[in-house]
C-alpha cells in the first residue's frame, strides 16, 4: 500500500490509500474498491470518509482557455468513527458510476486527453483534507464500442478527446466529452475532422457528430451536425444510422 498524509495543516498526520478493485469500470456499473487510513501520532475522531468522481475540463472564457478539475459526483462511503494512533482501518466501497461518464480508456489503453479520477476527502477535527486523484478508467459501453469501431471501419483516425464544459440537451452532466477523429476513406473527400459526443441513458444513447469541412471548429458556417439515438438491445443498427448521418451532414452542407 502506498500511504498518502493528509491534515498535515492541522498536525494529524493520518494517511490514506485509496485502492480500487480491477483495471476499469463502465458507466452504469458498480466501482468497489477500500479506503485504508492509518492514524498519526495521537487519537482522532474521523467524522466522514467522502470520495469524489472528478474530471480535469476545459474551460474558455472569451479569450483565456484554461483547465480545471470538475466533480461530478460525490459519495460518503464512512461516518464517524474513532481512528486511535497509528492504528490502521479499512473502509470497502461501492460507486455506481453515472451513466454519462465519459470514456477515459479504450481496448485496455487509456485514451489520449482525458482525465478522470477519484479523489478521497477526510473529515476531521470539523475541517475537510484532500487526497492526490486516483485514476479512473472508464471503459466504453459495448454499444459505445460499436459506434468507434464503425468509426474506424469507416476510415476515420483518432485524433485526441477530452472535456469541453457545458450541458447538452438530454444531458445531466455539467460538462461533455468530444472524441476527435481525422476523416479517412472516402470520407475524406467530404469531412477534415469529425466530434463525437455520447449522452449515455439506462437504456438507450444519443450519439453527436459534427464535422468541418476545411479541418477546423471556429467558423460555424463550416460545420454540420447530426444526432441520432442507439437502443443497447439492437446495437447493431448503429452502422447504417452512423452512415445515414454522416451523408446528411454532407448533403446539408453541399458536401456530396
Amino acid at each position: 500500500m502506498v500511504f498518502r498524509k493528509l491534515m498535515a495543516a492541522f498536525g494529524a498526520g493520518v494517511e490514506v490509500d485509496t485502492v480500487l478493485a480491477g483495471s476499469g469500470v463502465r458507466p452504469g456499473e458498480t466501482l468497489r474498491g477500500v479506503v485504508n487510513f492509518r492514524g498519526g501520532g495521537a487519537d482522532y475522531k474521523v467524522e466522514g470518509i467522502y470520495l469524489d468522481l472528478t474530471a480535469v475540463v476545459e474551460v474558455e472564457r472569451g479569450d483565456e482557455e484554461y483547465k480545471t478539475t470538475y466533480g461530478f459526483l460525490r459519495q460518503q462511503v464512512a461516518g464517524t468513527f474513532q481512528l486511535s494512533a497509528g492504528a490502521q482501518h479499512s473502509q470497502p466501497f461501492e460507486i455506481v458510476i453515472p451513466w454519462e461518464t465519459p470514456i477515459s480508456a479504450i481496448g485496455g489503453h487509456p485514451l489520449h486527453g482525458m482525465r478522470l479520477g477519484v479523489q478521497t476527502e477526510l473529515a476531521l477535527a470539523g475541517a475537510m483534507d484532500k487526497g492526490d486523484l486516483d485514476p479512473l478508467f472508464v471503459n466504453p459501453l459495448p454499444a459505445q464500442e460499436h459506434v468507434i469501431a464503425a468509426l474506424d471501419r469507416l476510415g476515420f483516425g483518432f485524433k485526441k478527446a477530452d472535456l469541453e464544459r457545458g450541458t447538452l440537451r438530454g444531458s445531466t452532466m455539467p460538462f461533455f466529452q468530444e472524441i476527435e477523429y481525422y476523416a479517412g476513406g472516402e470520407w475524406r473527400r467530404h469531412f477534415n475532422e469529425l466530434e463525437l459526443t455520447f449522452i449515455a441513458g439506462p437504456r438507450q444513447m444519443d450519439v453527436i457528430l459534427e464535422a468541418d469541412k476545411r479541418g477546423g471548429f471556429l467558423t460555424s458556417s463550416h460545420d454540420a451536425y447530426n444526432r441520432f439515438t442507439v437502443r443497447y438491445d439492437d446495437p447493431s443498427g448503429a452502422d447504417q444510422a452512423l452512415r445515414n448521418a454522416l451523408e446528411q451532414m454532407a448533403r446539408r452542407r453541399g458536401w456530396l
